[in-house]
């Protein structure tokens, strides 16, 4: 176990901003994350998993634990189901090609998505009509405090909409070690619904896809609209995708009749904030070094040499632009550090 001091973060978040670490630690087994805990006591940590859905506005003065465990095993199975866990540090979108390479399916519609396993659960991910928590079996964490390990089932996770326990009551409390999913080995109960994997689909010719078909849509799709992190800083998706009351948007479509819009239930409406955005005049613009992504509103861009406080500067502005004219709040996808 080593401890580094006056660590650059900006290798390990994908918006690529240069903000340092007072102290920095690779975790490369539970053994060594458990010992370092201890040897803190109270004094605080902050946890670093695949950087991606973070805003770093200032140096972090704390001690930086990198989740780094690795590791996929299959830990049951059935002749329709496989149960299969894996470790925090395990990048999402290579667990998800390991799964479909091995047919198990199930999480084809999240590929792409940037980051590791262990943070899937903290943000409940969601794309494409599939969350995880519709393949969610369990997952292990260690008390921050206890270092005591503890097994978190879907109903004690709390799941919402980009939501879970672990960014509310238990926030900060707990760091997630792996998590065991449950998916299909056979007759898979594809999701391609969504307009633009079905479109993506057809042009393909694809008339009856397997589940690596709807992978590759889903790659192609978000490819083509979302900016590499490695070519161009982001974190994909900054914002949620408002809900609000059916009454909300009746008045709302009266104003904006073009307003596209997905019912949630008889009386909530969820409207797509990139929409919002866009219509606002934000889609594509630059702010110096930073600015709104070309092909989607929804991302926040980092061009090579901003900062995060730059960035969240305009955030706040959208935000506040957004409710100045539609009367909708928005909220944050990414973390704001």
């Amino acid at each position: 176990m080593v401890i580094e001091h006056n660590v650059s973060l900006q290798p390990f978040n994908t918006f690529g901003l240069d903000a340092k670490a007072k102290s920095y630690c690779n975790i490369t087994n539970e053994t060594a994350l458990i010992e370092v805990l201890k040897t803190q006591g109270n004094q605080p940590v902050f946890i670093l998993g695949g950087g991606s859905n973070m805003l770093l506005t200032k140096n972090i003065e704390a001690l930086v634990l990198h989740i780094n465990l690795k590791g996929i095993e299959v830990v049951n199975e059935t002749d329709d189901t496989v149960f299969v866990k894996a470790m925090a540090g395990e990048n999402w979108h290579q667990f998800v090609l390991w799964c479909i390479e091995h047919n198990y399916g199930g999480i084809e519609n999240l590929s792409l998505i940037p980051g590791n396993v262990g943070t899937s659960p903290i943000q409940n991910i969601g794309a494409y009509g599939v969350e995880l928590k519709d393949v969610f079996e369990n997952c292990e964490a260690i008390n921050v405090n206890t270092q005591d390990t503890r097994t978190f089932t879907k109903e004690d996770c709390k799941f919402g909409y980009r939501e879970s326990v672990f960014k509310q009551d238990l926030k900060g409390e707990y760091i997630i070690t792996s998590v065991t999913f449950k998916l299909s080995k056979q007759n898979h109960n594809l999701h391609t619904d969504y307009g633009a994997i079905k479109q993506e689909l057809q042009t393909s010719s694809i008339e009856n896809p397997t589940i690596k078909d709807v992978s590759n849509a889903v790659i192609a799709i978000r490819q083509s609209k979302l900016p590499d992190p490695k070519e161009i800083g982001n974190s994909g998706s900054f914002f949620k995708n408002p809900v609000i009351t059916l009454d909300q948007f009746k008045t709302l479509q009266s104003n904006f009749p073009e307003v596209p819009s997905y019912k949630v239930s008889d009386t909530l409406v969820k409207v797509p904030a990139g929409w919002l955005i866009e219509q606002a005049g934000f889609k594509g613009k630059r702010f110096k070094d930073y600015g709104v992504h070309k092909k989607q509103a929804l991302v926040l861009v980092n061009y090579g040499n901003a900062n995060g406080s730059d960035i969240y500067d305009l955030a706040l502005l959208i935000q506040k632009t957004i409710k100045r004219i539609f009367n909708i709040s928005i909220e944050t996808e990414v973390n704001i550090i």
